[in-house]
């Protein structure tokens, strides 16, 4: 995984891990045209246009109140329920999960300030991200993060039927500040979020997600 630090503000309109794809897919266009593959071009220019759309990276504005906890990610509400156990947090908790679809922006960001206190990956399938099952037995790399309060947090980043890379920037002790870019699921996913009990939850089942903007609950 990458480990280089993401900007704060997006240098390009299209996120970092993607530019090696979207240049392989500029080059192959080329090719096609040069050798007179016409049609063939048009259909490499169309998924040149799809690539470098998927992986845009667009500046988010980050809610400014302090106990805010910010979206991690783009997508849709699946998940909001309470858990007694998780492997990543050592107390009772509440999960909400966004799922990503193709149509998302898929750069993720940190939802709260905080240290992290722990990074967790763990190689898996690739069953669809929308299913319960996926957060146990899909690659994820998960976030554990010890706020200034001394509360804790996990954020799980899951790869779907279509992703098959996890891109995470962070690394243990690193501090982190609500709504920085910290990685990304490339083609489609999910993201997993574990909270504390007295964790106020803002959204539900089904709301629409935008990362570092919308606001998931209060952190009291």
């Amino acid at each position: 995984m990458n480990k280089q630090k993401w900007p704060a503000r997006a240098v390009l309109p299209i996120a970092v891990p993607g530019l090696k794809f979207v240049f392989l897919t500029i080059l192959t266009t080329g090719m096609l045209f040069y050798f007179g593959w016409t049609a063939t071009g048009f259909i490499s220019l169309g998924l040149t246009l799809f690539v470098s759309w998927f992986f845009r990276d667009p500046d988010r504005e980050i809610p400014k109140g302090e106990n805010q906890f910010a979206s991690p990610a783009d997508g849709r509400v699946i998940i909001v329920e309470k858990f007694a156990t998780c492997e990543y947090l050592s107390e009772p908790c509440k999960k909400v999960s966004i799922f990503m679809n193709v149509f998302n922006v898929h750069v993720n960001r940190i939802p709260f300030d905080g240290v992290i206190e722990k990074v967790q990956y763990n190689p898996g399938k690739f069953i669809n991200a929308s299913f319960d099952k996926a957060s146990i037995h899909n690659e994820r790399n998960a976030l554990v993060v010890t706020t200034c309060a001394d509360k804790k947090f996990a954020v799980v980043q899951i790869a779907g039927l279509i992703a098959r890379r996890i891109v995470n920037c962070v690394q243990t002790g690193e501090q982190v500040k609500k709504g920085e870019r910290y990685g990304m699921i490339q083609f489609g996913s999910r993201l997993d979020l574990y909270l504390p009990m007295d964790f106020e939850i803002s959204v539900k089942i089904g709301d629409k997600t935008k990362a570092g903007t919308t606001v998931i609950g209060i952190m009291n």
